[in-house]
C-alpha cells in the first residue's frame, strides 16, 4: 500500500466518524436548553397598621398601598392591597354577618364558590384550616395551576364579622415564574391573619 493509500484511508474513516457523531438531515438530534425565569429581587418584609376607619384591623405590607374597591358590587369596606411593583391585589371584603338568620352560611358558601370558579385551570385546589396568633380560625385555599388567584381565604368571628380574601394577579399567571412573588405575598396574607382585630359596634 503506497503513502497515498494510506491518507486516502485515514480521511475516509475521519469522515465516516464525523457523520456518525452528527448526523444529518432528519437524524441530527438537538436538545434546547430549559427556559429560564428572570431572577426576581423582593424587598424584605416591612408592616404598618391599617387606616382605622375600618371596621377590621391588620397589619399592611409598606410596599403596598391601600385602595378602596371601586367595583359596582363592591361594599363600603372592601378595599385592595395593592402591590405596583408586582401588579398584584390582595382583594378584601368584608360583611357584618347582622341579625339575619342565614347570613353566615351564605357568606361561606359564597367563599366556596368563588374558589371553586377556579376549577378549570386549576390543577389541585387545597383547602385548610388555620388558627392565627390572635386566636381566629381561618379557612385558606390554595389554588395551584396557571390561575390569576393562587389563595383565597376567609375568616369569621360567627356573630358579627365576615371578612374574605384573595391574592389576585391581572390575568392567569405561570406560577413557577412567579413562584418568590406568590410566596412573598403569601407571607403578607398570613401576617394579615395574625394581626387582625375587629371593631365592635360594627352593623
Amino acid at each position: 500500500m503506497t503513502l497515498r493509500d494510506i491518507y486516502k484511508a485515514l480521511f475516509a474513516m475521519a469522515l465516516t466518524f464525523v457523520l456518525i457523531s452528527c448526523g444529518s438531515g432528519e437524524e441530527a438530534y438537538y436538545a434546547p436548553k430549559p427556559k429560564g425565569f428572570n431572577r426576581i429581587v423582593l424587598p424584605s418584609h416591612q408592616y404598618q397598621p391599617l387606616e382605622e376607619k375600618y371596621p377590621y384591623q391588620f397589619a399592611v405590607s409598606k410596599w403596598a398601598q391601600v385602595l378602596p374597591d371601586t367595583f359596582k358590587t363592591a361594599g363600603k369596606d372592601w378595599i385592595f392591597i395593592h402591590y405596583p411593583a408586582f401588579q398584584a391585589n390582595i382583594q378584601i371584603t368584608y360583611k357584618p354577618i347582622g341579625k339575619k338568620e342565614g347570613h353566615l352560611k351564605e357568606f361561606i358558601d359564597d367563599a366556596y364558590k368563588l374558589a371553586a370558579k377556579h376549577q378549570i385551570r386549576a390543577s389541585s385546589i387545597q383547602e385548610r384550616r388555620v388558627l392565627s396568633k390572635s386566636g381566629k380560625t381561618a379557612i385558606i385555599f390554595k389554588i395551584e395551576g396557571d390561575v390569576p388567584s393562587p389563595y383565597q381565604f376567609y375568616t369569621t368571628d360567627s356573630t358579627s364579622h365576615f371578612l374574605r380574601g384573595a391574592i389576585y394577579f391581572p390575568t392567569a399567571v405561570k406560577n413557577d415564574s412567579l413562584a418568590p412573588v406568590i410566596d412573598f405575598i403569601e407571607a403578607d396574607m398570613i401576617q394579615l391573619l395574625n394581626t387582625l382585630s375587629w371593631k365592635e359596634n360594627q352593623e
